[in-house]
């Protein structure tokens, strides 16, 4: 993910920097070169060579050391940076760079690069809410300097409140979609993921194979793309990304209610869940219990649900819709007519029978199909890369029309 990417990571003095440990840990697996600068303080904490080891670079923390070239230290890592992160962020760090003031190597990188500045803060509760820290963050943000909201939970200090430094992989998760492009801003994006149930009995019901992993991988790349998602999603233990609107359904019904509150104000419609076709037409208000005898035999009668992706293919006006075909056989020539009966912009269809390509896998081989008939291939790959496909072709649907 982060491959080609310099990472320049503030330390500063706080018991969390015991976090940003694993923080670079997490940042070189995603491939990153990480280039560290501690602050006096945050030595007291950690001792340089733990980031050394982890980053396999030199730690800088001296801006005044004798020059062993012309490589002036500040200014190089002002340039090379794709991104400065300071975690832990202090109030006293924040404080300084708010108000221009740079008296130590971190403060003074910060000042000469033009790179993005990515604060993760850690501090007390009654820091963190002081107007005069409020105030600073207030000014950078204005500036365009971006904050990691802390968590709420028990401090070092043994109070509990706000100020707890974000968990490193939420971290590594924003400095990742800092880098993603952010081509759908204003677009309102309503995603369906997951299967649906429908209840036999108090006890018991029926159910698909779908992990909704597809479309939750959608509404991550989605938001990280900058639009607004709703997700709405059936019956998975998946959680589900942040900054995103989550409604949970159960029945085929339901799902239906639930797009049904948002189409008319969405510009775009994916359609990754996997709602049953068929409902039980009578539920048994107690349990079914088995009946005496090896023959005997459980019949239950069946009726149709609604099918929600052929309803929203008739409604739609400029909405973009999206549709997905799971088929055994004949994949080309079941996607296409699916795709034309309801009414769908272009279809990702998948053989589930293929290795890597069927239902709780974390990847997938699919084909896509639009309606002017043109369809692409695509080897296996990991869902999130899929994700990135259909959203690369919504936009560009939404770039033509605009």
């Amino acid at each position: 993910m982060l491959r080609d990417k310099t990472i320049v990571l503030g330390v500063t003095g706080g018991i969390a920097v015991y976090k940003a440990a694993d923080l670079v840990s997490k940042l070189k697996k995603q491939n990153a070169n990480v280039e560290v600068i501690m602050t006096e303080g945050a030595a007291n904490f950690v001792t340089p060579l733990t980031f050394q080891s982890l980053s396999h670079n030199l730690v800088h923390m001296d801006m005044f050391k004798e020059l062993k070239n012309y490589d002036i230290e500040h200014i190089s890592l002002a340039q090379k940076a794709d991104v400065i992160l300071i975690a832990p962020a202090t109030a006293n760090t924040i404080g300084k760079i708010a108000n221009g003031i740079a008296d130590n190597l971190l403060t003074t990188v910060v000042m000469a690069s033009k790179a993005k500045i990515i604060f993760a803060p850690a501090m007390n509760t009654a820091m963190y809410q002081n107007p005069i820290v409020k105030e600073n963050m207030d000014k950078l943000k204005n500036l365009g300097y971006e904050f990691i909201q802390p968590q709420t939970g028990l401090l070092a200090c043994g109070d509990y409140g706000e100020g707890k430094m974000a968990e490193p992989a939420d971290i590594v998760e924003y400095v990742i979609s800092s880098f993603v492009k952010k081509d759908l801003i204003g677009r309102r994006i309503v995603i369906t993921a997951g299967p649906t149930i429908e209840p036999l009995d108090p006890v018991r019901y029926m159910t698909n194979f779908s992990s909704g992993k597809t479309g939750y991988s959608i509404a991550k790349e989605a938001a990280d793309r900058g639009a607004e998602v709703i997700l709405i999603s059936g019956n998975t233990p998946l959680i589900p990304p942040k900054g995103i609107e989550v409604v949970n359904v159960k029945t085929t019904r339901e799902m239906l209610d639930a797009v049904g509150e948002y189409f008319d104000t969405c510009h775009v419609l994916i359609k990754s869940a996997a709602p049953l076709d068929y409902r039980p037409k009578t539920v048994s208000p107690i349990k079914i219990k088995k009946k005496p005898g090896e023959q005997d035999e459980l019949t239950i009668d069946y009726i149709r649900n609604p099918d929600i992706a052929a309803y929203f293919g008739k409604r739609k006006k400029e909405q973009i819709i999206v549709g997905f075909a799971a088929e055994t056989n004949n994949l080309s020539e079941y996607a296409t007519e699916k795709m034309k009966k309801k009414n769908f912009d272009f279809i990702v269809a998948n053989d589930v029978t293929q290795e890597g390509a069927g239902f709780k896998t974390e990847t997938n081989i699919v084909t896509i199909i639009d309606k002017d008939g043109n369809s692409n291939d695509y080897p296996l790959m990991h869902k999130k890369d899929v994700a990135k496909i259909i959203l690369d072709k919504v936009s560009n649907i939404l770039k033509n029309r605009s």
